[in-house]
């Protein structure tokens, strides 16, 4: 066998040579392995973000959904019960699903005074309002001078009293619903039986239809409404929207509460236990009107 300087075979720079090709080819290997990676990374992140996009536009076509498919309760179109009388209630159409509350037009003859009342159950100063007035307010609509417009709101809702304030106004729509003649006595059964705002733990579902079968309106539909909370959104949809309503804002405090009265467009703004002073005002105000008509409350002018 040959050996030494003339032998066959790679020679050193052969060697060499061989060498660093092996290294270019590594190297290229390597490039296109690292090219790969970061086609796999950035195709990962966009199918991600494609993901997190697909989910969050689900929330927003649910929740859009669920908006526009809330049960709106009969009777109260303009998100209150429009009474003439303590047994009887002016009928309307639901709030169509996606729609707002139409305002109730007001027919101004200079007699008769619409009284339209926002109130929330839990609110002790309602409460207040209600037991000052709900005598002479009844007879005023026997009488053929008043009609009385409520509407059930949520302001005071907590954990201790079990969110009282959005489901007893949520419960009153369910009257309304299904058996509105018997609201209004209804309305003054839940004040007679209002927990207390600081440490009433608020009625339960069976209290609250054993305090509307004891005020005359019981039916399985009316149960049945209660314990599925079926008007709940549509309590939590129409306080969203009177505590952004400018023309419902306390120019004083700068904000919504409640109990907030107009009388023929006025706001009242005396005491809540003074039946008198309610009465003065009531009778100023349907003067003051004159005749015509009117949609919407509007605070009373500043003197």
């Amino acid at each position: 066998m040959a050996t030494g300087k003339g032998a066959s075979g790679p020679t050193k720079r052969d060697r060499r040579e061989e060498a660093r090709e092996h290294a270019r080819l590594m190297r290229e290997e390597a490039a296109k392995k690292a090219k790969r990676r970061k086609f796999v990374v950035q195709g990962s992140i966009i199918v991600a973000v494609v993901a997190v996009l697909a989910i969050v536009g689900v929330f927003i076509l649910n929740g859009v959904n669920a908006a526009n498919n809330v049960a709106n309760p009969k009777n109260m179109q303009s998100g209150g019960v429009l009474l003439t009388s303590a047994t009887k209630a002016v009928t309307t159409p639901a709030i169509p699903k996606g729609g707002k509350a139409t305002p109730t037009k007001q027919e101004l003859d200079g007699k008769t005074a619409h009284i339209v009342i926002y109130v929330d159950y839990q609110c002790p100063i309602c409460n207040q309002f209600e037991t000052t007035n709900a005598d002479q307010i009844k007879q005023w609509m026997a009488d053929g001078q008043a009609t009385l417009e409520t509407h059930p709101v949520a302001i005071l809702d907590s954990a201790n009293n079990k969110k009282y304030s959005t489901r007893s106004a949520a419960a009153a729509s369910c009257v309304a619903n299904y058996d509105p003649n018997n609201f209004f006595a209804v309305n003054s059964a839940l004040y007679a039986n209002q927990p207390d705002e600081q440490t009433g733990t608020g009625l339960t579902n069976a209290e609250l239809l054993k305090v509307f079968k004891d005020a005359g309106a019981s039916s399985k539909q009316i149960t049945d409404c209660v314990n599925d909370q079926t008007f709940a959104q549509f309590i939590t949809n129409q306080t969203k929207s009177v505590v952004t309503d400018p023309d419902l804002v306390n120019a004083a405090s700068g904000s919504f509460g409640t109990p907030t009265v107009f009388v023929n467009g006025q706001r009242y703004a005396g005491s809540v236990s003074d039946a008198t002073q309610f009465a003065t005002f009531v009778g100023t105000a349907v003067q003051e009107a004159g005749t015509g008509s009117t949609g919407t409350p509007t605070p009373t002018p500043t003197k």
